[in-house]
């Protein structure tokens, strides 16, 4: 199950091997905040809180973004959190701004 929370709306869905969190997010009509979809713009930031195996590792551009102390604490981009392999997975949108 992947559970995703964005500004005022929090929703569970299933995961979907391939798709990143935001797409989700935006099919399952959460309001989770980001401009670019290209991982520039660091709006779609999120904490995982749950699941972060079943993820990809980090892009390049999360690289660039975030940086190793975020993404130690657990930070990833949205648009950039792609799902490795099915199981429980949560993570809530935390933009800079």
């Amino acid at each position: 199950m992947l559970t995703l929370k964005g500004r005022t709306i929090e929703a569970q869905t299933e995961p979907v091997v391939g798709a990143t969190l935001l797409e989700l997010a935006q099919r399952a009509g959460i309001d989770w905040q980001f401009n670019c979809s290209r991982g520039t713009c660091a709006r779609c930031r999120c904490i995982v809180t749950e699941g972060a195996s079943h993820l990809e590792e980090s892009t390049d551009a999360e690289w660039d973004r975030l940086g190793p102390d975020e993404l130690d604490a657990g930070y990833r981009l949205g648009c950039q959190a792609r799902i490795a392999s099915p199981g429980t997975i949560s993570a809530v949108n935390r933009t800079y701004f």
